[in-house]
């Protein structure tokens, strides 16, 4: 990416999910961005996105004159219809509010630029050495309302180049004969079943039900607040075992995922459950399950893992993206 042109802004940058919509205006200070004015609501409050954006804007009484959202999923001709969302949003209807230049990009594409931003406070070491290899690819995995994958593809001249894509959706890989019993059940139900059907909400919610099957007993739980809350309380609990799994499996994807984008600088964990179960997920069997990759356990054994805690990290990924597109 092209330095940064600190004379520019503010700028808007979103972060829209499934689930929120989150806006701020972003400001360049002592060469790194800034985010403020920070709103969020549910994605149902507004009828249309634009509506919505436009509630931001005249709200906090600054009209940028560009900017990136960043939304889940994947952009095609400059607009999106959002996976876990009604809103369908587009850069032209972007563009009647005054923004230009303005562009959406996909929701870990921004943070795979917001990752190397973050604040050192504002991250958790799930294990590994302290830094990566400051050259080299990092990758953001992340489960949330779904489950997001992106890569930020660096080289030794300082160049960098983040990767969209639709990871969370590729097959989900067992790792032993639970697993395959759950990928078993799953099938039932789904003719393909992807990571994002285990390894996220509502996929937490799959899984407590798969494994009490495999185990012979009933569960009436139907949100997946209850099982974190449960497991959280009670780590021997059913809900306890379940969050574990969740946990290894993440562990073994984000190892896997590490492999496939040679992800030498490191792979951070993002989205909203993560920080809420750091302490379970820091000893869980996530990093067991990050390097048991056979001949190449000494590859991610280097490799460090962390979890976001910045709240505003695809935010600050979208404002790498909008001062280099006004620049």
């Amino acid at each position: 990416m092209n330095d940064l042109n600190p004379r520019v802004g503010p700028l808007l940058v979103g972060d829209v999910g499934g689930t929120n919509a989150r806006f701020a205006l972003a400001r360049m200070v002592e060469g790194r961005p800034v985010v403020e004015h920070h709103e969020s609501f549910p994605a149902e409050t507004y009828p249309t996105f634009l509506e919505g954006v436009k509630a931001f804007l005249d709200g906090c009484g600054v009209k940028p004159t560009g900017g990136v959202i960043a939304v889940a999923g994947p952009v095609a001709d400059g607009e999106i219809d959002l996976t876990n969302s009604p809103w369908r949003v587009s850069e032209g209807e972007l563009q009647t509010l005054g923004l230009d230049p303005v562009r959406l990009i996909n929701d870990f594409e921004a943070l795979a630029w917001g990752a190397p931003v973050v604040p050192g406070a504002e991250l958790a070491s799930l294990g590994g050495p302290a830094e990566g290899d400051p050259h080299a690819t990092l990758a953001v995995v992340g489960p949330g309302t779904g489950f997001g994958v992106s890569a930020l593809v660096r080289d030794a001249y300082g160049r960098e180049m983040a990767m969209p894509s639709e990871g969370g959706h590729a097959c989900f890989p067992p790792g032993d004969a639970v697993e395959d019993e759950i990928l078993r059940i799953m099938r039932r139900r789904y003719d393909r079943v992807s990571i994002e059907r285990l390894i996220c909400g509502p996929g937490l919610l799959n899984m407590h039900r798969a494994l009490a099957e495999i185990d012979g007993r009933e569960t009436h739980i139907d949100d997946p607040a209850e099982i974190t809350e449960a497991a959280l309380k009670d780590p021997d609990s059913p809900c306890g075992h379940t969050l574990a799994r969740f946990c290894a499996i993440l562990g073994a994807v984000a190892g896997d995922i590490a492999l496939t984008t040679g992800a030498r600088g490191g792979v951070y964990i993002a989205g909203g459950i993560a920080p809420r179960i750091l302490p379970f997920l820091q000893a869980s069997p996530f990093r067991q399950r990050f390097e048991r990759k056979g001949r190449f356990h000494d590859y991610v054994a280097a490799i460090p893992t962390k979890v976001i805690l910045h709240k505003q990290a695809a935010l600050l990924g979208a404002a790498r993206v909008a001062f280099a597109d006004a620049a």
